[in-house]
């Protein structure tokens, strides 16, 4: 500085981008984006029994409950603010066959578990997956014949699951398994059965990703797996073709579009919202969660403060809402934070 002449001020042109930072306050003030506990959508796996919660060893603070125990955490959940549910079912392996066709038992457990939340806790919105993973012997989302999914008969197999889902209590269908075309063809299951109320978050972009691992471990499908799926889900390196299925989705009836995994895929999700102006949501699969896990349970990193930053990085990129396995963690730091 020379005299009353400051070098920063005439490269800057007086604009001190650091006056906003100054304090706390100030910060506070000009925050653009915040996360609550109305952004949260928490993914519970639950399994026969009764009294049953069984760690998942490779998602460190998740556990599989049995519906009595699901119940309890549903009442916390809402309690807490949370607004939704998405329950995922780990069924007896007998139970499981070539075509999944235990997704149209009435009484199955996602079913089960779906009645039995709605009567104890009708407040919170219970989310449920048509896809037929957890009840295919083979690990994958559709019907095989030989070394094919085949498309249309496992479209006419999870509509007629989510029309069942429906009966049950469902308030939101979540067709996850990438087939073409379900989206309108469950949209008009639940119409011709009076579910007009019931509403469809279509996975839109779900990728062939590597950070579901600990997720199929969880239902019982890690081992199971034959070949891959990557004649269904879309091709991680591709953008343009995400876009594309969500627009399909859009145009078939769906009320909201997800983008699965979440992190990795923050371009995708901040590009559907521009282009289709749906709510938003994005998964943060079981090998999202795992990583931070891991690394905060090895000193590596400070576990809470990358849980809360990765969330709203969703928050960010366009979404409306999240699903997370950390939603209970946030949800009691953000009641503890504004207490």
């Amino acid at each position: 500085m020379t005299g009353n002449r400051n070098i920063v001020d005439e490269i800057t042109g007086h604009r001190r981008m650091r006056r906003n930072r100054k304090a706390d306050w100030t910060r506070r003030l000009v925050q653009e984006n915040r996360l609550t506990v109305d952004d949260l959508i928490w993914p519970a796996f639950v399994v026969p029994g009764t009294n049953v919660v069984d760690p998942v060893a490779a998602m460190p603070g998740v556990n599989r409950l049995s519906v009595d125990k699901l119940v309890e955490a549903a009442k916390e959940a809402a309690d807490l603010g949370i607004p939704a549910i998405a329950t995922f079912p780990n069924i007896d392996m007998s139970l499981r066959d070539e075509t999944g066709s235990h997704c149209l038992a009435a009484n199955n457990l996602i079913n089960e578990a779906t009645r039995a939340i709605k009567k104890a806790v009708p407040n919170i919105g219970v989310i449920t997956d048509v896809a037929l993973d957890p009840f295919t012997n083979h690990g994958h989302d559709g019907v095989l014949r030989g070394d094919v999914i085949v498309n249309d008969e496992t479209v006419e197999l999870v509509a007629k699951a989510a029309v069942i889902q429906a009966d049950a209590g469902s308030d939101i269908i979540a067709p996850s398994e990438m087939m073409d075309g379900r989206i309108g063809v469950i949209r008009r299951a639940l119409d011709e059965a009076g579910h007009q109320n019931v509403g469809i978050m279509a996975y839109a972009t779900k990728f062939a990703s590597a950070f579901y691992g600990p997720y199929r471990d969880a239902i019982g499908t890690g081992g199971l797996l034959k070949g891959d799926k990557k004649t269904y889900y879309i091709d991680p390196a591709n953008g343009t073709e995400a876009l594309r299925d969500a627009a399909l989705d859009v145009e078939e009836g769906a009320d909201t579009l997800m983008v699965k995994p979440g992190l990795p895929y923050l371009d995708i999700c901040w590009r559907i919202k521009e282009a289709f102006g749906l709510p938003v949501f994005a998964y943060q699969v079981s090998g999202e969660y795992s990583q931070i896990k891991a690394a905060a349970l090895n000193g590596w990193i400070d576990g809470e403060r990358v849980m809360l930053e990765t969330l709203l990085a969703f928050k960010r990129a366009g979404c409306d809402g999240i699903l997370s396995y950390f939603a209970m963690d946030v949800a009691r730091h953000l009641a503890k934070k504004g207490s």
